[in-house]
C-alpha cells in the first residue's frame, strides 16, 4: 500500500472514530483543549494567534475564540481557496461566519491579514510522537505553515487520533507541539 493509499484509509478511520465520540465526552475535552489552549497563549504572550473555525466533528474551539477577541488578541481565521491556498482573514465575531468550499467556515468580512503570527493552531485527524500530523488531505495547511516559521504551531487532537506512526511525505511538516490527554 503506498503512503497515500494509507493516508487515505487513517483519514476514513479517524473521521469514523471522531463521528462517533459521544456528546458528553466530546464537550468536557473540547473545554480542557479551550483551557489549556489559553495557557499556552497567555504563557507565550501571543498577541496574534491564527485558528481554525470548528466544523463538522472537529475540536470545539469557538469558546477559546470568543475568550481572545474578548481580550483584545487579534484572531486569524483562513478562507479555502482553489488550489491548496488560505485566505487570512480577521475574525471580529462568530456570528458574522460563512461556509465556503468543503463545507468549511471563515469570516464573512475580507478583512485580510498578511503578517505574522505567533500561534497557530493546527487541527488535524491523527498525530504522533514525533509532532507529526494527519490532516485532511487537500495539502492546504502544509502549504500555509511553510511560511511561517517562526511561529508557535499546535496541533490539537482527541487520544484516539494517536498512532504509532504518522505516514508521512516529504511536504508534510512537524509541530511545536501536540495538545491532547487521555479522557
Amino acid at each position: 500500500m503506498t503512503i497515500s493509499e494509507q493516508k487515505k484509509e487513517l483519514r476514513k478511520q479517524m473521521f469514523a472514530r471522531r463521528n462517533a465520540l459521544d456528546a458528553h465526552t466530546k464537550q468536557s475535552y473540547d473545554t480542557w483543549i479551550c483551557a489549556e489552549l489559553l495557557k499556552i497563549i497567555t504563557e507565550k504572550k501571543a498577541k496574534l494567534v491564527h485558528a481554525y473555525i470548528p466544523f463538522l466533528t472537529e475540536i470545539n474551539i469557538a469558546p477559546l475564540l470568543e475568550k481572545l477577541l474578548d481580550t483584545g488578541i487579534t484572531v486569524v481565521c483562513s478562507k479555502t481557496l482553489p488550489k491548496r491556498k488560505l485566505e487570512n482573514r480577521v475574525l471580529s465575531s462568530l456570528v458574522d461566519l460563512e461556509i465556503g468550499i468543503m463545507g468549511t467556515i471563515h469570516p464573512a468580512q475580507p478583512n485580510l491579514y498578511e503578517g505574522k503570527f505567533d500561534l497557530i493552531i493546527v487541527p488535524g485527524l491523527a498525530f504522533d510522537k514525533n509532532k507529526k500530523r494527519l490532516g485532511y488531505g487537500g495539502g492546504y495547511y502544509d502549504n500555509f505553515l511553510v511560511n511561517y516559521p517562526d511561529a508557535f504551531k499546535v496541533g490539537v487532537f482527541y487520544p484516539f487520533q494517536e498512532l504509532a506512526l504518522v505516514p508521512i511525505e516529504t511536504h508534510d511538516l512537524s509541530l511545536d507541539l501536540i495538545l491532547t490527554r487521555v479522557f
